[in-house]
């Protein structure tokens, strides 16, 4: 049977997944909300780790017995949100997200 949090995560499984969070915040242009909202929830961080065991159930199906497993293992210590937020609020990844992209395709212009 699969069992939650036998074992903790190694410092460079923490890593990954941080870095991977924060790539995909990025990428998405969400980093005021999100640590907005990491902040003010970070007291309960305990309490969303245990919710994700909780949840379990409804969540497999969705999104797979590991990543539910990591993911409540991750975020189940103050320290770690904490550092999650940091490396949201650390800057651009890449220098593709230094550079604004154009919505409107060049040589078109917004006169009619």
């Amino acid at each position: 049977m699969l069992d939650f949090w036998e074992t903790d995560l190694t410092e460079d499984e923490t890593d990954a997944m941080l870095n991977k969070v924060a790539a995909e915040v990025k990428k998405r242009r969400l980093e005021v909300p999100t640590v907005m909202a990491l902040e003010m929830h970070k007291p309960l961080a305990r309490v969303a780790g245990n919710a994700g065991v909780v949840f379990a159930p409804f969540l497999v199906p969705f999104l797979g017995f590991q990543n539910v497993n990591d993911y409540s293992r991750l975020f189940n210590s103050p320290e770690i949100v904490e550092r999650l937020i940091q490396r949201i609020e650390s800057g651009p990844t890449s220098s593709e997200d230094e550079k604004p992209k154009s919505v409107m395709p060049q040589g078109t212009s917004c006169s009619s």
